[in-house]
């Protein structure tokens, strides 16, 4: 199911954009407005006797005027699907959603655009269904060349995110109608950085007891090379609490990575298996280095990198079901999986994913054998570990791999419930949903046909100017929060 749609008429013109990679900067279009024009009675004294106004139909034009401005083809907007790699919009065209297809559907903009976004836990609830959402989450921005002291590191509230009103809810939801049709409100609370974020992945520990929150740590890699961690709890206690004081301190870092020395990076990830914080960080030099927390509760870097990559190393991930193992994309085309057991510092597995740059990954959390990998061709593939035996650098074949995207893969992630439904985004301003249960017989196979190059495993999809990264929200089912050009989106369908 696609949601996107062309008007023949927009409101306003479409900037091409080309896709971003390697720390290029999102840039934020803004939207002219329309002047309101005067009300004018075309009809007043055209028609001077009910005999002319008979002859000439019910609403004073001819016949044939009325029947021609009716035909199908003189529709002002044109409904057709439009698919992102297949059709091209024509000069002054824009795409717009249809309503009909989301369940709820919101864009947020922030002051400079970001390359990365994660969501934090809350106390909220989980399977939490009801509106208006409420939604914490942090990025790290990027703002424009020149103006690199405003980058901030963003912690948000993101509230009053109501259902879409699609003309269908019935009497009994009207109780519930101002909640749903409520307006949304970002607000933040920023951390002063001094050059732009690359990547930010947060990490909660357990929860100490009922009466205290849990600590809320971020790690993002900057531009500069260095990996800086906040404590950013008190600055996510002061949204709901009032009178809550964040000192000077709390807004400097705890900790402060320099292993990369100047080498940028865009790798890193925290343990979800460690509850004191465990993190591996990856550099445009092919190294990765591990991190853990000590037990004064400061962190150490291990000097002895992670080596065996020929190019940047562009996605780490950790196992979710083995506390010493984590997986790692690069541009040199390769997946590898390393146990950090090992004291040689050697990969135990690779595997040549893609004959282009490996971009990102997603380690299924129910089926912990699928490893899904996204390259910079726009294709991107699900792996079965289990065929991945031996050390030697091998090519085994995916259990599904998808060519639909004609850009570049720019994020990537499993389902947290269900693992057949994969989001994936691109390049081309798009994010697909997956489902990779389907399986067409040939009966259905003959009714699609004429959608050429569409999989039948393509659910929906999305568009969002130059998405850079997108989540799935572990505790909303469906929800899914992504950054892109011009701010922030959320967003679920009614397909998932």
């Amino acid at each position: 199911m696609s949601n996107l749609k062309r008007p023949r008429t927009p409101e306003n013109g479409h900037q091409e954009s080309n896709p971003l990679k390697s720390g290029d900067r999102p840039r934020p279009t803004s939207a002219e407005g329309l002047d309101a024009g005067e009300f004018e009675d075309e009809f007043e004294d055209e028609f001077e006797s009910d005999e002319e106004i008979f002859e000439a139909g019910v609403d004073g034009r001819p016949d044939e005027e009325r029947e021609a401005d009716e035909a199908p083809d003189a529709m002002d907007v044109d409904q057709d699907t439009f698919i992102p790699g297949r059709h091209k919009l024509s000069a002054g065209e824009v795409l717009a959603p249809d309503p009909t297809t989301y369940e709820t559907l919101h864009t947020l903009g922030s002051t400079w655009p970001c390359l990365s976004i994660d969501i934090v836990p809350d106390n909220l609830g989980s399977d939490r269904k009801s509106y208006p959402m409420t939604i914490y989450a942090v990025g790290g921005t990027q703002a424009d060349k020149g103006k690199e002291r405003e980058n901030e590191l963003m912690v948000m509230k993101l509230s009053g995110l109501g259902k879409m009103d699609r003309g269908q809810e019935s009497s009994s939801d009207e109780e519930d109608s101002d909640d749903e049709e409520s307006d949304p409100i970002l607000e933040t609370k920023s951390i002063p950085l001094t050059c732009g974020t690359n990547r930010i992945r947060a990490h909660q520990n357990a929860q100490a007891s009922s009466s205290n929150p849990p600590t809320t740590l971020t790690a993002s890699m900057m531009e500069s090379g260095q990996v800086l961690i906040h404590d950013i709890t008190p600055h996510l206690t002061s949204f709901d609490t009032p009178g809550t004081v964040i000192t000077p301190q709390q807004y400097k870092p705890i900790s402060t990575i320099r292993a990369h020395k100047s080498n940028e990076g865009f790798a890193l990830d925290w343990s979800p298996l460690h509850n004191d914080g465990r993190l591996v960080t990856g550099d445009h030099s092919g190294s990765i280095f591990l991190t853990t927390r000590t037990a004064g509760g400061g962190f150490v870097t291990d000097t002895t990198p992670y080596t065996g990559h020929s190019g940047s190393v562009e996605e780490l991930i950790w196992s979710p079901q083995e506390r010493t193992v984590f997986a790692s994309g690069s541009t040199d085309g390769t997946v590898k999986i390393w146990d950090t057991r090992s004291k040689k510092r050697q990969h135990a597995i690779s595997v040549q994913a893609s004959t282009t740059d490996v971009n990102v990954l997603s380690w299924s959390h129910l089926t912990p054998h699928l490893l899904a990998s996204g390259h910079d061709d726009g294709r991107w593939s699900v792996w079965d570990l289990r065929n991945w035996k031996g050390a030697a650098t091998q090519t085994p074949e995916p259990v599904a791999s998808f060519t639909f995207h004609k850009e570049q893969i720019t994020c990537l992630e499993f389902h947290p419930t269900d693992d057949s439904i994969v989001l994936v985004g691109a390049g081309d301003s798009t994010m697909t949903l997956w489902d990779l249960a389907v399986e067409l017989d040939d009966e259905e196979s003959r009714d699609t046909a004429g959608v050429r190059d569409v999989p039948p495993q393509l659910l929906f999809v999305h568009y969002m100017e130059d998405v850079k990264e997108g989540h799935w929200h572990k505790q909303i089912p469906g929800v899914v929060v992504a950054t892109g050009a011009n701010g922030f989106g959320v967003f679920k369908t009614i397909s998932v």
